[in-house]
């Protein structure tokens, strides 16, 4: 299990992804709108560890605004190993200056994050499936190139470990 510190999307951004989860469970992609209760919501995750001390990142973070009022320009659809599907926003320079800020707050604190959420490393993008069968990798994709671009604004943040049954809102 994973804990995150997740950004979440403004409401009309929020209700067009989530159709689009509906669309590929239809499709019969299982979306993350049926993983863990539907416990899920669309965001983009800054850092991920096995788990996250939500008071602890709350400290790190004190006088940090985590729901910093990013736009962000969701351009592409894309795949990570393990069949992951998942749409990208543009790294723009004041979405990767925000997430290495966080970070240094973090790493300061001594809050331990896996590698490949770290600043240099970090692909920002909202994840749609984590299991998408192989069949139907091509025609998921391309259901997601229908929604796109979309864009977001960042409205909220939260340490959350859905397992856990876990959601701190931060600022």
């Amino acid at each position: 299990m994973v804990a995150a510190l997740e950004l979440y999307l403004d409401t009309d951004a929020t209700r067009r992804i989530r159709v689009l989860w509906d669309l590929l469970e239809s499709d019969g992609v299982p979306s993350m709108r049926s993983l863990l209760a539907q416990r899920h919501r669309p965001h983009v995750s800054l850092a991920v560890a096995p788990r996250l001390d939500p008071h602890r990142v709350a400290e790190a973070l004190a006088g940090t605004v985590v729901a910093a009022p990013l736009r962000l320009e969701f351009q592409h659809a894309g795949q990570f190993l393990g069949r992951v599907l998942w749409l990208g926003p543009a790294p723009t320079p004041e979405l990767l200056a925000h997430h290495g800020a966080v970070h240094e707050r973090l790493a300061r604190a001594g809050v331990e994050v896996v590698e490949h959420y770290r600043p240099g490393r970090w692909v920002p993008h909202c994840t749609l499936s984590m299991r998408v069968p192989n069949p139907l990798m091509g025609a998921a994709v391309r259901r997601c190139l229908e929604v796109l671009p979309l864009t977001a604004t960042v409205v909220g943040a939260a340490v959350a470990d859905h397992a856990r049954d876990i959601s701190h809102p931060l600022p």
